[in-house]
């Protein structure tokens, strides 16, 4: 299998475009872009002690409150 060339991504790039338009392309890769930031600035972030699970606490008759 050989790498994928110039040619290639142009390519994909342009049935990309057709597929889903230009206005749509930009949001999709605004909302990719968010999404990096948003990971690599939860990788750089000391994570904190989990919080326990919430205990759902059941009256006298049994129903859930």
């Amino acid at each position: 299998m050989g790498r994928i060339g110039g040619g290639e991504l142009l390519l994909i790039a342009l049935i990309a475009l057709l597929l889903f338009g230009a206005s749509r392309l930009s949001d999709i890769g605004r909302g990719l872009g968010e999404g990096i930031r948003n990971f690599k600035k939860g990788l750089k972030d000391e994570p904190g002690a989990p919080e326990p699970p919430k205990q759902i606490k059941a009256d006298e008759s049994g129903k859930k409150a």
